[in-house]
């Protein structure tokens, strides 16, 4: 098979070795004669798997023992109505920071389940994105249940990496594109979660990070599948989990403590940015919007002079081995998604096809 270099947003790839050893236990899993989606989540065997998971996810980020590592359904957006039901009652209210597509679409949801108040938003500053600091102040602090905020937006390749400062109120962060990637202080959120198909896994799973102080803040008519602790209190397992993407995960936790975790990882992230972002910058060719202080190390977005080269782009890009640059149909141009998995190598190759494809075309 050729060498492709898949760039896509999510389902993203999974790191080879990963997928190898996936395919090598498909049919006979630790020499039971099945696979490990055949058998019984609450099997001896299932069981250990699990508890590896959690234990490697929790030396991976560092999480603190006062915080419940959950499993479950629906991935991010499943998240969405999770959160405010585990979190708030319908009387109350809660602060959102806006700042793309994905923090936007929580904020939309929230509403469905309490007073959700949108403070900050992203903006346009010399045609650069910008997102404006939030801190509540105390007044603030007692009249919101929680903080929300993405910490990567896909779509539009904004990062936040100065944490908005809730002070009192628990801060809650839709880490589904950028966890795992760089380390973060897990104490300072009351809530992290992730739809897995970025950098933990396939698609359909959800990872959650909450502090116990926070688990009986749920409502009474909260799903029983969703509800944070009754999934505390049954490990993940009050109902069926999506076992085969929960093994894949562990797969991956493990390969990244193999690699040098959480810090080596970040160290690889930041490289292969600079190497992108570098090559834009120093192109009359390649245009991205986003303020330098904000540019997602996970998701670059970036256009050509001319929409018109943008279906040429893409299909010499794939004749080269560069799968799922198409941007994001609210943006437009293109967008090429370096997450974990995604080699210094592949990058490389990216670039020296944009130079190349600029001397043709500029």
């Amino acid at each position: 098979m050729s060498t492709t270099y898949n760039f896509c947003a999510g389902p993203a790839m999974l790191p080879t070795a990963v997928m190898q050893q996936a395919q090598a236990e498909f049919l006979d899993w630790h020499g039971l004669g099945c696979s490990v989606m055949e058998i019984s989540h609450r099997s001896k065997e299932f069981i250990a798997v699990a508890e590896q998971a959690e234990q490697d996810l929790r030396t991976l980020l560092n999480v603190p023992k006062d915080y419940a590592v959950l499993f479950g359904h629906g991935g991010g957006r499943g998240q969405f109505s999770a959160v405010p039901l585990n979190l708030a009652q319908q009387h109350e209210s809660a602060a959102f920071l806006t700042s793309g597509s994905w923090s936007a679409g929580a904020y939309q949801e929230a509403q469905k389940y309490l007073n959700a108040i949108e403070l900050v938003t992203s903006s346009s500053v010399n045609g650069q994105v910008t997102v404006p600091h939030l801190s509540l102040d105390k007044e603030q602090q007692q009249r919101f249940a929680y903080l929300h905020y993405c910490a990567n937006e896909t779509v539009e390749g904004v990062e936040i990496n100065c944490l908005p400062e809730a002070g009192s109120v628990p801060l809650v962060a839709d880490m589904s594109s950028n966890i795992l990637s760089k380390n973060i202080d897990v104490s300072k959120f009351g809530v992290i979660y992730a739809g897995a198909q970025k950098n933990i896994g396939p698609s359909g799973l959800a990872v959650v990070l909450v502090n116990n102080d926070l688990l009986d803040k749920g409502r009474d008519s909260t799903p029983s599948f969703l509800n944070y602790q009754n999934m505390a209190k049954n490990g993940s397992m009050y109902n069926t989990p999506p076992t085969y993407a929960w093994y894949l995960a562990g797969l991956v936790f493990r390969w990244l403590l193999n690699s040098g975790g959480v810090a080596a990882i970040e160290q690889q992230n930041q490289q292969k940015a600079n190497l992108l972002y570098q090559c834009i910058d120093q192109s009359d060719f390649y245009r991205n919007h986003v303020h330098p202080d904000f540019r997602s190390r996970m998701n670059v977005v970036f256009h050509l002079p001319n929409p018109d080269l943008d279906s040429l782009f893409l299909a010499e890009a794939e004749k080269n081995g560069l799968r799922a640059l198409k941007g994001h149909r609210i943006v437009g141009g293109m967008r090429a998604s370096i997450y974990n998995a995604m080699p210094l190598i592949g990058v490389a190759t990216l670039t020296e096809f944009m130079q190349e494809f600029a001397r043709k075309h500029g």
